[in-house]
Formats: C-alpha cells, structure tokens, sequence
C-alpha cells in the first residue's frame, strides 16, 4: 500500500522495504531479513540517500498528533534523527543528491513542505505544499545534479522549488501547463534534470522542462493507461517505464510515449528499481507482490508474495511442521515452513475468510466465510469439496473439526454455536446452540469429541456437551473474549481477551484459579499451548510474542519484531516452529525455544 514502498540500496545487496511499522532491509543474494525498529505506527513513505548512508521513512499516525519522519544510518542500522514537525501522516520524503538535505510532504492534514538538514538535524524551513485554492500536495521528488532545487506535485499542483539557504526560505515557481488540468501521481527527473516526467490519475504522463518550468508535450494520446500512472522511471536512453493502477508495466517511446513492449502483473504497480546497471529490475505490486524483470525477454518472475491485508487465522495440520496454512480476505494461502513461497492458494473473491483449521487426517481444510458459508477444500489441490450454505446469519467467524473427521462446530456472528455431520454425499445440521449474545470468537474441541468449548465478545465461555447439546459450564468475565485453548490434560482452560489477562479456569466447576497479566497495552487476539502443556505463547495490539511457563505462568522469552497488532500465534506440533501474523499481512516464523527433551 505504500507508493514507491519497494527501494534497492546503491550497493545492490539489499531490498528495504516497510511492513506495518518496521522497516525490512533484505539481502538478495540469500533473502537473509533485518529489521529497523523506531515508527509508532504503520510507515507511510520511505526513500533512501543517493550516496547509500541514509534511509528516511515516514509514517501515520491519529488525528491530532505529530507524526514522525525517522533518518536512519544504514551501516550502523540505527536512528540518526527523528523529525517531529508534521500532522497525522507524512505523504512522502526525499533526499537531495548530496545527502546534505532531506524534503519532507505532510499529508492532508498538514499540508506543508518542510526541509531538513541532514547533518544537524534541524529544520531549515518550511512553506505550505500547495496555493491557496489548489488540490491536496501528493508527491515530492529532488534535483539529481542541484541541492537547492525539488518538485512537488498532487491534485491540480505541479511546483518546482528552490532553497534559498541564507534567507532560509523556499520559493515555489508553478509549472506553466496551459490548459491541462491533471492529478499527479508521481515525479521522475531524468538524470542532468533537463526534463521532468510526471505521472497522472488520468493514465497519461506530461513531459515538462524543468530549467523552463514549462509543459513540453503529454501523451499517449489514444490509449490511455487504466487506472492511472503510479510510477514512472527515466532509462539511460532516455525511454520511460511505466507502471499503472491496473497492473501493467510497460517499456514506452520518450518522444511519442508509444508503447514498445508490455507485461501485465498482479494488481497495480506501485514500485520500480533499477539493478545491474539497468540489466533487471525489481518490481513492487498493490497485491503485497515482488517481482524480478529482465530487460531481454520482459518476463517477470515471482519472487516473493503475502497477503495484500491482516492475517485473521493461522492453521497448522496434525503431527507435522512442513506445513502452514494462512487466511486473510478472500484468500487461503498454504506455505511450506523451511521455503516462504507459496504452494497454493485459494481464492473466493470479496469474501473474508475468517477462521480455518485443517482436518485431523489432512484430507481437508475447513474454512469459516463472511458471507456465512463454510468452504472445504482439498489441500493438495485447492479444489472445492463441500459448501454449506447459509451456515450461520452474520457471517461464520470460528470453526474447527472434530478428531473423528466426522464433524464440524462453527461459531457465527450472531452467537449461534452448530454442529454438522459430513455424510459420504453432503452434509447435515446435527444441531444448533444459542446461549452467546454475540459473535463466537474462538472453538475448540476435546480430544475424546465429546466436549467443546467456545469463546465470545459477549465476556462469556461456555463448555458444551456435544453428545446431548446442552451446555455444561459458563465462565464469565469483564472482557470480550478472543480466543482460548485447552490444557492437554484438558482439566483447564486458558482463555485471554480485551482485558490483557491470561486467565487459567477450571473444566469441571467453571471457577477462575489465575490471571496473569498478559500484555502492558492492548488485547491479546492469540494463544495457542504446547502438545505436553508445558508452555503456550501469546501474541497481541502490544505487538510482541510471548513464550510463557504453564505452571509458573512467567514469560520465558518475548519476540518483539511485529510491525502491526499480532492475529494469531501457533506452535507446530513438534515443538520445533512458532508461527505468528499480524494486521499488516506479515507472517513471522520463529525458532521455538523450548523444544521438547526428546529432540
């Protein structure tokens, strides 16, 4: 989601791109991962210095409070500077050619161009982006030759500044473009800064001059690039790569922007980078895609691809860790644990998946769908093998499968818990149980099949019978409830919610033997406990992942990488592998710290 999100650093080696709040810097050679930890919340712009030294980001942030604009020293992987002037959300940044300057664009709350000096970390000056009366400032781009001098663009705005150091002022000068009214996306200067190609809402580019500040000649005349131009990028022969809100890349003339060649991708095109001297390119997509090109055949190859949007579930199959399976809206993404590519995914357009889990003899993943249907698919092949319809009325948000492989419980909005039986040709609604008064949020189900249990965000837990239906137990708590587990021993629960405890309750009498504080801020939104119940781990808004000791219930070991609120954490059952996500749609694999004696 962020424009030009996707950077290569001048040594070639590294990929930096953000992810929720963090900012991941990854080798290519071997996708090795660092990690630049210091924005509050999501990154909303990132650039990186001519000369290598620095990375800028900038980021989001609620309504009335300043949002920060980080420099960070590449080599050392730590903050230089943190800038504090701007309103809500920074809208884009840039460095000048000798890293001595760095511009900075607040959002639409802000409204202003402020510029930095790099070194002593002040703010030099600062000028409203736009004139009185023009559109909403959207992009920023510097001089490649000239400290002193920037352009900005947006929404009926084309202005190019110059810093008058001694007077500590900027001065804009409004390109003159007659007639054409347009909304600029993005700003390429090519590289003596002779002419400045500007990329629009309306699917053309505007060649202007930039010593003249004059409108040179626009175009393609005819065909127009669907949903806009979002990147535009100068090669040494002077022909343009352009990337569109539709997904397409295309190879174009510099004189009559003619296209030459072109490759359709995966949803809009929202970063290119250059490497080996122009031989391949890096290219980064709306649909959370990273794509490799060549120059000689035009072909892109995968590289590495997530989901576009938060994580809401995770499911690992019974007795192995070669496999993971995530759900986010509307898709289903199976990986392998040891490679992060996908093996398969699963697509029910604009739907969310809410909740899935893998049948227990892995001949079958169950899915929970908003529009309160649940899907079952075949893992292998991602094959539709069952739909029940009209499952649940507001959407079906938790479901599991019994040991048996015969049943399914599902948990909906409407606080309904129901029971299914899977018949050799379809299926049957054995029975429905209503006692929650609002959305089942997590279900689990005991080993012998017998009993399950489910949480809800009305601060109720109930035990139910499934031989009989009827319930056996409640626990009720002042929280809304959003997921709980069973003990192996399944003499104990533990569940934890919106109230940051982790609470330990007892299966036969419902009575609340422990809390513990869980989290310092915010909910816990996943748990998930060993096979042999000796520690379970904990993820939430505080964004941490924490190990706990069952018996002693202290914190063994706290992993602190997520960028985003964390979903859902799972263990694999070999006690080798800890998989957790997030709101941002990352998905973190962990070293497991306390593997089992026998391994």
């Amino acid at each position: 989601h962020v424009p030009f999100g996707l950077r290569l650093h001048p040594n070639r080696k590294h990929l930096i791109y953000p992810l929720g709040s963090i900012i991941i810097l990854k080798r290519i050679e071997d996708g090795k991962q660092e990690f630049l930890h210091g924005h509050s919340n999501n990154v909303s712009c990132i650039s990186v210095s001519k000369s290598g030294s620095y990375i800028a980001s900038g980021q989001v942030n609620f309504m009335g409070f300043k949002a920060a604009v980080i420099i960070w020293n590449y080599a050392e992987r730590t903050i230089h500077a943190q800038l504090l002037l701007h309103k809500a959300k920074v809208e884009a940044v840039a460095f000048s050619p000798s890293d001595k300057y760095l511009v900075s664009l607040g959002g639409r709350d802000d409204g202003s161009i402020i510029v930095w000096n790099v070194e002593t970390k002040q703010a030099i000056c600062g000028s409203p982006a736009s004139a009185y009366g023009a559109g909403h400032c959207l992009t920023v781009e510097y001089s490649n030759t000239n400290d002193n001098i920037f352009a900005s663009a947006g929404n009926g705005t084309l202005r190019v500044w110059e810093l008058d150091l001694a007077n500590r002022k900027i001065w804009p000068t409004e390109c003159r473009t007659g007639k054409l009214s347009r909304t600029v996306k993005c700003i390429e200067i090519s590289e003596a800064d002779q002419f400045m190609f500007c990329g629009t809402t309306s699917g053309d580019i505007m060649k202007i001059n930039l010593k003249m500040r004059l409108l040179i000649s626009n175009g393609p005349v005819k065909e127009k690039y669907n949903q806009g131009v979002s990147v535009v990028k100068v090669l040494e022969s002077g022909d343009l790569l352009v990337g569109s809100g539709s997904g397409t890349l295309a190879l174009c003339s510099k004189n009559d922007f003619k296209t030459f060649r072109q490759v359709q991708l995966e949803k809009g095109v929202t970063s290119i980078v250059f490497s080996e001297e122009g031989k391949q390119l890096f290219i980064g997509t709306e649909a959370a895609q990273m794509y490799s090109l060549s120059f000689e055949d035009f072909q892109a190859e995968l590289m590495s691809t997530s989901h576009r949007s938060g994580v809401k579930d995770i499911a690992i199959p019974f007795a192995t860790s070669e496999l993971f399976a995530t759900c986010s809206e509307e898709d289903i993404r199976l990986w392998l644990v040891g490679n992060p590519k996908e093996l398969l995914r699963i697509t029910v357009p604009n739907i969310t998946c809410n909740s899935l889990d893998f049948m227990i003899d892995g001949h079958s993943i169950i899915s929970a769908w908003s529009d309160g249907k649940i899907r079952v698919f075949g893992p292998e092949s991602g094959k539709l093998m069952l739909i029940i319809n009209n499952a649940h009325t507001m959407g079906v948000t938790a479901i599991t499968g019994t040991r048996d492989c015969k049943r399914i419980v599902s948990g909906g909005g409407e606080g309904q818990v129901r029971v299914w039986e899977l018949l050799p040709y379809g299926h049957r609604l054995l029975e429905i149980m209503k006692e929650h008064k609002a959305a089942v949020s997590c279900v689990k189900i005991k080993s012998n099949d017998m009993e399950c249990v489910t949480a809800s965000s009305d601060g109720v837990c109930i035990i139910w019978d499934l031989v009989r239906f009827v319930s056996l137990q409640r626990m009720i708590a002042n929280t809304l409830f959003r997921t709980v587990c069973y003990h192996p021993d399944e003499h104990q629960i533990i569940t934890s919610g919106t109230d940051r405890k982790v609470t330990y309750w007892d299966v036969c009498d419902g009575s609340s033997i422990r809390d513990l504080e869980g989290s310092q801020s915010g909910a816990i939104n996943g748990m998930h406990i060993t096979q042999d119940g000796s520690h379970f781990v904990t993820g939430g808004d505080d964004k941490q992942v924490k190990v706990w000791d069952f018996m002693l219930g202290d914190i063994t070991h706290v992993g602190m990488f997520h960028g985003a609120s964390i979903s859902c954490t799972r263990i694999c059952s070999n006690n080798c592998i800890l998989v957790s996500a997030s709101a941002d749609g990352g998905i973190w694999r962990w070293k497991f710290p306390h593997p089992p004696s026998s391994y």
